[in-house]
């Protein structure tokens, strides 16, 4: 059964949106079958006042709040815009680009791509893919009305293998695989967001992004959890390269 959309204007909440949210702690103890991380685990999630919001709001995950605070403070998003969603299941994300490049001609202005399925959504266009094959730009490029996007997006983490240094490795690798995409399927102006592990981007990665973007910089919403090490890397202001 398809999940009914978010109410109007919901994504505009994204900073205040688990604000008077409070209720009671749940406590989850550790029952047979369940080990102790996996049980914290739960206990977070029941706790969580953006997981609660999320649900309310009808938003498939809590990182729709992440984007929607993003897009309140930097401005990404606008009616008519075209969007590339990454690694987008379960789709938080790429209802937030819905509802705010929704415009009059009542086309679909997002593309979510996964190696997964992913149930339909008002508004996105979902490309089963992996973007990284070699053949991932021109396909994706086809489901495009003009082959180009005003925004790049990627929410992907690599799963954690509880070593940092190994961690931080996987999700810049990812984070430079989406970059390639970017650069390639970019409209001139535009912008790419992506998630990255505290200890900072990698040197020359910035350097490149900073001759490709006129602004880059580091920003960490609210809605990410305190304790998380993830942060975000925002370039605007693209420059396709000369010729």
């Amino acid at each position: 059964m398809r999940k009914r959309p978010p109410k109007s204007g919901a994504g505009r909440r994204g900073r205040g949106a688990a604000d008077g949210a409070r209720s009671l702690r749940t406590k989850v103890r550790t029952a047979k079958g369940r080990t102790v991380s996996s049980s914290r685990w739960l206990e977070r999630q029941l706790n969580d006042p953006y997981v609660q919001a999320a649900k309310r709001a009808g938003y498939r995950s809590r990182a729709a709040f992440k984007l929607a605070e993003i897009d309140d403070k930097y401005g990404l998003l606008a009616p008519g815009r075209q969007v590339l969603d990454l690694g987008a299941a379960p789709g938080g994300w790429s209802q937030v680009a819905a509802e705010r490049t929704r415009d009059a001609a009542a086309a679909d202005r997002v593309l979510a791509v996964d190696l997964e399925a992913m149930e339909p959504l008002p508004g996105v266009t979902a490309l089963q893919l992996d973007f990284m094959d070699d053949a991932a730009p021109d396909r994706i490029r086809a489901q495009l009305a003009d082959g180009r996007v005003d925004v790049v997006l990627s929410d992907m983490a690599a799963p954690a293998t509880g070593h940092k240094r190994t961690d931080h490795l996987r999700i810049m690798g990812l984070c430079e695989a989406a970059l390639d995409l970017a650069e390639d399927v970019l409209a001139p102006g535009g912008a790419f967001l992506a998630k990255v592990l505290q200890g900072g981007t990698e040197d020359q990665l910035l350097v490149r992004m900073k001759r490709s973007f006129a602004t880059v910089r580091h920003v960490k919403p609210k809605a990410s959890r305190a304790d998380s090490s993830e942060l975000y890397v925002l370039a605007t202001g693209f420059r396709p390269p000369a010729g």
